[in-house]
């Protein structure tokens, strides 16, 4: 297994930032079964979510081979969230979206922050499972949409949470 390193995200990284926020968004397409999710330019959001405000920092997994992870932290008061973590598919599953989510942490309590929560698809199972094992078992909210019939997707039959049926 290659060594990884994860450190700020440099000016030089975004080509590689840029490549797995398309990585993320394809996801998002598969789990839904939707190829509108991200527009035409999965990648464009990419340049809008660096410009954001409430965005403390980014940092990169790199290796000999160059970048194959990302994780930002966003600022919410004295709280943090995690958004995003992604790890290329080809080394998903050797514990790098766990280091990932390691240094978040770290930098949460340096910033003194609170707690610090994360939002992954309801879909994304092997998300789940990660980010539970990484500690994130405590559920803070929860949130629910109503479909209006405007888009697409095809909804699967969901987890039940007090006493209820969810579809997702």
């Amino acid at each position: 297994m290659r060594m990884v390193r994860i450190r700020p995200y440099r000016p030089t990284d975004h080509s590689a930032g840029r490549q797995l926020w398309v990585e993320l968004t394809e996801e998002q397409r598969e789990l839904y079964d939707d190829a509108t999710i991200g527009g035409p330019d999965p990648g464009a959001a990419f340049e809008e979510y660096l410009t954001r405000l409430d965005l403390s920092g980014v940092w990169v997994a790199e290796d000999d081979d160059g970048v194959v992870g990302l994780v930002g932290l966003v600022l919410n008061g004295r709280a943090g969230e995690v958004e995003p973590v992604v790890v290329t598919r080809e080394r998903r599953g050797q514990g790098i979206g766990k280091s990932l989510l390691a240094h978040i942490a770290d930098e949460a309590r340096k910033r003194g922050l609170t707690y610090v929560t994360i939002t992954p698809s309801s879909r994304n199972q092997p998300a789940i499972r990660c980010f539970h094992a990484a500690g994130y078992d405590v559920l803070s909210a929860v949130e629910l949409s109503l479909d209006l019939g405007r888009a697409s997707r095809k909804w699967q039959e969901g987890p039940t949470l007090e006493g209820l049926r969810f579809r997702f």
